[in-house]
């Protein structure tokens, strides 16, 4: 059995802070059954890994848990969260900067990922 997980999270951008906790969660869970986790940002979800964007959003009007909160969460957890170098050229503004506890992986990082017989990988 697979005991390692990439997340690639694209399509749940800061516009929809609803659509990254389910991944968020899986992580953990992932964590929890300890598997080796890492969540790939690229696209315009690059934008959860700039400095104050993810602790101004929640999920839900009602949740009082930020996304920033989550993000935390997962990082102690031992997740490691890498943002997507050409993502971050298109979406991350002049001035801005990102989490300092994130890391650099390009696109080949996660595809290298989906290769690897030891890798599951997950797209949100």
């Amino acid at each position: 059995m697979a005991d390692k997980l990439a997340f690639l999270i694209w399509a749940a951008t800061s516009e929809h802070p609803e659509r990254v906790v389910t991944p968020l969660i899986h992580a953990l869970a992932g964590r929890a059954l300890d598997a080796e986790v890492e969540i790939h940002f690229a696209g315009p979800a690059v934008r959860w890994l700039v400095e104050g964007v993810a602790d101004a959003a929640y999920p839900t009007a009602s949740m009082e848990k930020s996304i920033g909160e989550f993000l935390r969460e997962v990082q102690q957890a031992g997740v490691t969260l890498y943002a997507c170098g050409m993502a971050q050229a298109q979406w991350v503004n002049v001035g801005e900067t990102l989490l300092a506890t994130s890391r650099h992986a390009g696109a080949t990082a996660f595809v290298a990922r989906t290769l690897d017989p030891e890798w599951r990988t997950l797209t949100y």
